[in-house]
């Protein structure tokens, strides 16, 4: 007799095929019994030591969120219903280049400065680990050894390594530190890594050539692995920053997943037709191409990754300098605000479209909510001015929202097929992206339901299968006997996105069951006390 059956599902199996109904029996972690309405009557119903009536509920795997920034969140929070309430039963951690393995002390003491906003500044956490799969061990571990709220892969971070093997200077590498940095990557993949993820606009990776890092891609290549660019830019230039990784990725022979993929600001309005053509004809030439998004107009960084690269260089104390220097603070702004700097993808920024969601110093709380531009209007001085010390005082710890997206852009590229879906959720800040809390029930609930964007079976898809076969997982991401238990039971009806710009830790709708390893984090509703997530890591 199995643990637990869930009765009566509308099954959405993750392949993109039609939903049926049937009798999901769970025991041991994995999916052992699929009973189909159709044949019920020739055999036997599955039993279990518990039902659950799922009468009116879709089931489906559980999502994989491709492009999460919970490094430390998850050694942080036990609950972290950011995540497990959305229905995401695996994260994938190590994005955009920077994050806090493999390193050293100096290392480590450095990117922990420079990714504060992203992640905290990590006081509240013991780094007990150097080495990519010390971390993955600690995930492991988790709280008092009972794992973490949900499972997480990790990607090497490109920035981190060259951070780690040749510092945050603005050169090329030696042929010594070449080798070190295919190493520290092949070491980050022997350990369990999935792939390499670079931040092409934030410093020290950006300081990095193409073909720096096509041989990095090589070993990811000689292991399986892919490589996830946040490439040179999103805003002018996007489109070549787009056929550079795709020619980068075709000449290192490796698999390429582009992040958060959009074509932002006024520049590209209407363009993402041109994207897809290159992907499409990328794919027809035999590239091994994917992509994520999520499924919102605005963006989200630091404000200190607008400041143009030379600016950056040397690392956080060395960007401090700078601003505090009136000449040197002088040149960023012109950089900024007439040339287009490259940390600001080229464009020359607009102050009215950055909002800061987020400060460290809680006596800078006032900035938070306000465009750099209304600041500065309530202040009675140039934006530059109330930029520039926000960027000082709070010592690069803001994090912003960026609104330069257009809808159609949104909708057109998550209709193509190699898409999946990655909230990219930072969750730190008084009022963060609302796509940490809300990226996979608003896919369900407005790009499903509401708009007809894409039927209820292909996003699913989009969600679960299609972002497990690029982590070449081979027992996850479809409802499949024998496949590991790890899925969400939502009411088509009543999924929604509860988090707003205005209120964006709001915990989403009709997502009453979520299970992990056939144990409930979410039931009822509510967030249990399981911690049933561990790392999950590279398999050949």
């Amino acid at each position: 007799m199995a643990e637990l059956v869930i009765r009566d599902a509308d099954v959405v199996d993750g392949s993109g095929g039609a939903s049926y109904r049937a009798d999901v029996a769970i025991d041991r972690g994995r999916i052992v019994s699929i009973v189909q309405e159709a044949a019920a009557a020739g055999c036997q119903r599955p039993k279990a030591r518990r039902e659950l009536d799922a009468e009116g509920l879709v089931l489906s795997p559980g999502f994989i969120d491709m492009h999460a920034h919970s490094d430390l969140a998850l050694l942080r929070d036990p609950d972290h219903s950011a995540k497990a309430a959305q229905g995401v039963t695996l994260e994938v951690l190590g994005q955009d280049g920077l994050s806090y393995a493999p390193v050293d002390d100096r290392t480590l003491a450095e990117v922990r400065r420079a990714i504060t906003g992203w992640n905290g500044d990590g006081d509240d956490i013991d780094f007990d680990w150097r080495s990519v799969g010390e971390y993955l061990d600690r995930l492991d571990f988790g709280f008092d050894g009972r794992g973490i709220a949900v499972n997480a892969a990790y990607l090497v971070p490109q920035g981190t390594v060259r951070a780690l093997a040749v510092g945050w200077e603005d050169r090329e590498a030696t042929p010594q530190e070449l080798d070190r940095m295919r190493q520290l990557v092949a070491d980050g993949l022997e350990q369990g890594a999935v792939g390499m993820s670079s931040g092409l606009t934030y410093t020290p990776g950006m300081y990095a050539k193409d073909a720096e890092l096509t041989e990095l891609c090589r070993v990811v290549a000689s292991y399986g692995g892919y490589y996830c660019p946040h490439h040179r830019s999103y805003g002018a230039g996007a489109l070549e920053a787009y056929e550079e990784m795709v020619a980068l990725t075709r000449e290192a022979g490796c698999a390429l997943h582009l992040a958060h993929a959009t074509m932002n600001f006024g520049v590209n309005k209407g363009r993402a037709p041109e994207l897809l053509s290159l992907l499409d004809d990328a794919l027809a030439a035999g590239a091994d191409i994917s992509l994520d998004t999520y499924p919102y107009t605005p963006g989200s960084t630091t404000l200190a990754a607008l400041l143009p690269s030379w600016a950056s260089e040397g690392g956080p104390e060395e960007v401090l300098r700078r601003l505090a220097d009136r000449e040197t603070a002088e040149r960023i702004r012109h950089h900024l605000e007439v040339v287009g700097a490259d940390g600001c993808h080229g464009v020359p920024v607009e102050w009215d479209t950055i909002e800061i969601s987020g400060v460290t110093d809680p006596g800078l709380g006032d900035f938070v909510g306000r465009t750099v531009q209304d600041s500065a209007d309530l202040r009675g001085e140039a934006p530059w001015v109330t930029a520039r010390r926000l960027l000082l005082d709070d010592r690069l710890g803001s994090t912003i929202l960026q609104h330069v997206g257009h809808e159609d852009n949104v909708r057109a590229i998550m209709r193509h097929p190699v898409h999946t879906g990655g909230s990219d959720g930072i969750l730190q800040g008084a009022k963060p992206h609302p796509r940490a809390y809300g990226t996979f029930p608003r896919y369900l609930g407005r790009y499903v339901r509401e708009l007809g964007v894409l039927s209820l079976e292909e996003c699913v898809a989009r969600l679960t299968a299609r972002p497990a076969a690029r982590l070449r997982l081979p027992d996850r991401g479809l409802v499949r006997e024998g496949y590991r238990a790890d899925l969400v039971l939502f009411d088509p009806a009543t999924v929604a996105a509860g988090s707003s710009f205005e209120n964006p830790r709001v915990l989403p709708t009709g997502i009453p069951y979520v299970l992990i390893d056939g144990r409930f984090v979410i039931e009822d509703g509510r967030r249990t006390d399981v911690l049933a997530g561990r790392s999950v890591r590279r398999t050949q």
